[in-house]
């Protein structure tokens, strides 16, 4: 698979279950102009949409290849439409790995690219942290299967994925999950292209 750059920034939100990450990319919706594309989370269009999610190892990992390409195509898609200036994803390529469980090169070889071609894809990671017990965890999507504890060790395998690419930031859980909401915000705006100081 040949791998190429978009011709527009493309942003990533990503976090471990419970970080806040569907809701402030709402928030992020509706602030954001027409000019910057949001994209849904490939893993829900691929549940919701009644891919079988089974126990199995083979199960698990049949989900990861299918939500990996639903999220290639969905990027490829806004990048060549010429419609957007950039482009905000509901995580990236490189979640998967969160929960995958072969080994990484397995991961690789599944992806037909390594880690710097994938990394490549985006201008932007943006990770929103889960936060520990009794600081706001939210059970309330009804495709979260994950207790707390298991959230945690997601969100891990999540930075360890994505801490290495050059423009990596993380947002901390706070107290107050509006501030989190601002801060997140806040470097989303300075994430966008200079011609785009009005997609706010």
């Amino acid at each position: 698979m040949e791998q190429k750059k978009s011709p527009i920034p493309m942003i990533v939100l990503t976090g471990g279950p419970g970080a806040g990450k569907t809701a402030v990319l709402e928030v992020a919706r509706k602030s954001l102009s027409a000019q910057v594309a949001v994209l849904p989370e490939a893993a829900s269009i691929v549940f919701g949409g009644g891919f079988w999610r089974l126990p199995s190892h083979n199960a698990q990992q049949s989900a990861q290849r299918a939500i990996y390409f639903v999220q290639r195509e969905l990027e490829n898609l806004v990048s060549h439409e010429g419609q957007w200036q950039a482009a905000l994803c509901d995580r990236g390529t490189l979640d998967g790995f969160a929960y995958w469980r072969d080994e990484e090169k397995d991961f690789w070889k599944m992806l037909g690219h390594d880690r710097a071609e994938e990394y490549a894809r985006y201008s932007q990671v943006i990770h929103l942290r889960t936060p520990h017990d009794g600081m706001g965890y939210n059970k309330q999507n009804p495709l979260r299967l994950e207790n707390s504890a298991e959230a945690r060790v997601i969100d891990e395998k999540i930075a360890s994925i994505w801490s290495g690419h050059p423009a990596y930031v993380e947002i901390p859980s706070t107290e107050n999950f509006m501030l989190k909401t601002e801060l997140t915000l806040r470097q989303i705006l300075k994430a966008l292209p200079e011609n785009c100081n009005q997609c706010f």
